[in-house]
């Protein structure tokens, strides 16, 4: 049984999507944070008196960071799985793995393109 065995870099790979999906959740959460003046005194003194109506600025930046992470997270697992990676593991690529193979076909006269609706004139 002489299976491959996996390198370090692949165990390490959902650490990697998980650390971009943290960057992005944490830059989400800032940006939000700076958006609804969580720094200021006036919101501040609004939420320590207990005159703030609505969502506070923490709460609303970890409710859109968190939002953000799980985004980012399911958005890139769908990108991982759209391509079994143990298909092109031995071949030198030259286009994009998801581009369609009629689209680089293109003939030598037919440089111009499909035409569509267009009557042959006489």
């Amino acid at each position: 049984m002489s299976e491959k065995k996996s390198t370090r870099r692949e165990l390490l790979r959902p650490l990697h999507l998980l650390g971009i999906a943290l960057g992005t959740g944490l830059f989400a959460a800032i940006v939000t944070f700076i958006s609804t003046g969580a720094f200021t005194a006036r919101v501040n003194s609004a939420i320590a008196g207990g005159t703030y109506t609505g969502l506070t600025p923490l709460m609303l930046g970890l409710v859109v960071g968190g939002g953000a992470f799980i985004v980012t997270l399911l958005v890139m697992s769908m990108l991982i799985l759209a391509v079994d990676p143990r298909e092109y593991e031995k071949e030198t690529l030259e286009r994009p793995v998801l581009y369609d193979e009629e689209s680089d076909e293109v003939s030598g006269d037919d440089q111009t393109g499909p035409t569509t609706g267009s009557a042959p004139t006489s």
